[in-house]
């Protein structure tokens, strides 16, 4: 989708080349530092986390982390980058599949809230988002991307004859998104996202009928 290849839009692009020898023990170590971090942000917050904690984490200097990352806050926004950079892959796995309109949106957005579950880098930018103003640089802007790509795939699906004649692909794509964003982040709350799936589902039975033509099945 045109959406899940702009850079802008889905943050950080990461090519798909990869890095010449003599780098990789340089990428090795960045990611290291990125899953460290990860986890340390997830679990105590944007404050709460110190680059003494990562490098313990990651079973490397302090240094190490200065090598790659200028601060705290450059470490945290890369996180949130990396973050972004792992959605257009899942997006087109998804479109491959072989799926109808309906049905791709369904299997996404559920792909999607197993991977908030079980994915730290992501509840770590999930975490950072929240505390975006505490932590002083600018971080990708949440959201955009994945309304861009649900209107895409609501019209898709209107076109189809999957959608209400009355019903607009950009409301609905912002509707699903505030929904599913707002779910997660309250079952991460109550829960640890344990339950995320379930409360997924219970969007999809009651949401998605408003949404679609009559007589259409929910997948």
């Amino acid at each position: 989708m045109r959406q899940a290849e702009e850079a802008g839009t889905w943050g950080r692009r990461i090519s798909s080349a990869g890095p010449p020898i003599h780098q990789e023990r340089a990428r090795q170590t960045r990611q290291l530092i990125l899953s460290a971090a990860a986890q340390e942000f997830a679990t105590n917050g944007f404050r709460s986390t110190s680059l003494v904690h990562v490098a313990q984490r990651a079973g490397i200097t302090k240094g190490a982390i200065y090598h790659h990352f200028t601060n705290k806050e450059n470490l945290a926004a890369s996180v949130v980058e990396e973050h972004y950079a792992l959605w257009p892959a899942l997006v087109a796995e998804t479109q491959d599949k072989g799926m109808n309109s309906l049905e791709t949106i369904v299997a996404l957005l559920e792909r999607v809230a197993t991977v908030f579950r079980d994915d730290p880098l992501v509840q770590a930018s999930a975490r950072l988002q929240i505390e975006r103003s505490t932590i002083g640089i600018p971080l990708p802007t949440p959201f955009v991307g994945w309304t861009e790509l649900l209107t895409e795939l609501f019209g898709a699906a209107q076109r189809d004859g999957y959608l209400r004649p009355d019903c607009s692909p950009q409301a609905a794509a912002r509707v699903i998104v505030a929904a599913f964003f707002g779910i997660q982040h309250i079952s991460d709350t109550l829960h640890e996202r344990r339950d995320i799936l379930e409360r997924w589902d219970e969007v999809k039975r009651l949401v998605f009928p408003g949404i679609c033509a009559l007589g259409v099945r929910i997948p």
